[in-house]
């Protein structure tokens, strides 16, 4: 009997003394160390408010600790015994065990994590959460993990991807825009809210880049903007409608990851935009800023205009453009040339012994190229194209390492070709009685 008495008095005893030793990599914090530790830290931290007779807390323990070793010397991971210091706990208004923050750039605006209990999830969320922070640092923002309604109430709205909406806004920026909106209605005590804010940030960014803003990601506090929420049939947080021109907004029903929303919107770009232009290459500027532009520039090489005529070379054309439309996704560049306008680069491309029309793919970042063998249909591009796009096909080197020098030439200007003009023979002064009767 004593001796369990005794088991069970030591028991209490490690607990009330906290989950955590020093030889543990989750860091103690305290009242006296608090402040110098996280607030004036640079580092990102993960911080664990708990109670030690909590037993959600000390199922917790070990995987906090096991976080904290996994992220040691990337992100600091800390626990608090709030029970023991209760002020510290109510400063940061926390109301039940275990509740842990995320103490980002903006040490005072310190947001809730709300995801899984496990070590992967922990470490993953610090990872998500650290990205946030350093890609705002290398934008120039000084805002803290979230992108949330404080965040961007706080610190330069101009430098904020995500659009902020209201009743009074929302009508005269997205019915009747050409750009396609995804919009996100948020309730601000919303934890899955909460937990979008920093991908939805994130996200917006990325997509802005890549879309040159023609997809818009914006956000309306649903709680205050009520007619907005209304309208819309709001019942849940956080709730993501897509916006596109002529059409009734749809739900978004993907994933809540950054790298999630990225691809919906690419994907709603893509369907929306125009294809990419074809142009003639007239320039090595129209080479250059075309093939270093995308991932893959797409060169064809026409007949001579007296060999074809306007008609039969807009026909070839129409097929590069059908094709242009069929793989916009893809976002390559499209060019063409005259035979005989620029050997040099027919020469590097291996293209003067098909004849005429030849098409090559070429990645200018690799210098490497593709010819089409097939047919100058669209059968036979759309053949040729689909075994690049999943990455089959020989490939060659460009000839000399680097395109050659590109000749500046007039643009067609969409006629038929003309026979350069002869030079008149006057045969006034030839007496033709002098020729032999013979050769006549």
């Amino acid at each position: 009997l004593l001796f369990l008495v005794g088991t069970v008095s030591c028991t209490w005893f490690l607990a009330v003394n906290g989950l955590y030793s020093a030889s543990d990599d989750v860091i103690e914090l305290t009242p006296a160390n608090f402040n110098k530790e996280v607030i004036q830290s640079d580092s990102l931290w993960l911080v664990e408010f708990y109670a030690p007779w909590c037993g959600h807390c000390q199922r917790l323990t070990p995987e906090w600790k096991k976080a904290a070793t996994a992220l040691k010397g990337v992100v600091k991971v800390g626990a608090v015994d709030a029970d023991k210091h209760q002020s510290l706990g109510g400063q940061y208004g926390v109301r039940g065990f275990p509740t842990i923050k995320i103490f980002g750039a903006n040490k005072n605006k310190a947001e809730d994590y709300q995801g899984g209990r496990t070590s992967d999830a922990i470490v993953d969320a610090a990872l998500s959460a650290l990205r946030s922070l350093v890609k705002e640092r290398l934008s120039g923002r000084s805002g803290g993990y979230s992108s949330g309604k404080q965040s961007r109430e706080s610190g330069g709205g101009d430098k904020k991807d995500v659009i902020e909406l209201t009743d009074d806004s929302f009508d005269k920026n997205v019915i009747n825009s050409d750009d396609v909106w995804m919009v996100e209605f948020y309730a601000p005590w919303c934890g899955h809210c909460k937990n979008l804010e920093p991908e939805w940030a994130a996200a917006a960014t990325e997509v802005k880049e890549q879309t040159k803003g023609k997809v818009k990601l914006a956000a309306v506090d649903a709680t205050v903007n009520q007619m907005l929420a209304s309208r819309y049939g709001i019942r849940g947080f956080p709730t993501i409608k897509i916006f596109q021109k002529g059409e009734d907004p749809v739900d978004y029903d993907g994933g809540r990851t950054r790298s999630d929303i990225i691809a919906r919107a690419l994907d709603l770009f893509s369907d929306n935009a125009p294809p990419p232009e074809l142009l003639e290459i007239i320039s090595e500027d129209v080479l250059k800023s075309t093939c270093d532009a995308h991932q893959l520039c797409i060169i064809s090489v026409l007949p001579h205009i007296l060999d074809t005529g306007a008609s039969g070379r807009n026909s070839y054309l129409d097929v590069m453009l059908k094709m242009a439309e069929k793989y916009k996704k893809k976002m390559w560049g499209w060019l063409w040339t005259e035979a005989g306008a620029q050997s040099d680069l027919e020469s590097s491309l291996g293209i003067g012994g098909f004849g005429y029309p030849a098409m090559a793919a070429v990645n200018a970042r690799k210098m490497k190229f593709a010819l089409l063998k097939g047919s100058f249909s669209e059968q036979g591009i759309n053949e040729f194209l689909r075994e690049l796009s999943v990455g089959r096909g020989s490939t060659a080197p460009v000839g000399g390492g680097a395109f050659p020098k590109i000749h500046s030439v007039e643009p067609w200007d969409g006629k038929d070709g003309e026979l350069p003009a002869e030079d008149d023979i006057d045969l006034s002064d030839v007496d033709l009685d002098d020729w032999d009767k013979d050769e006549l």
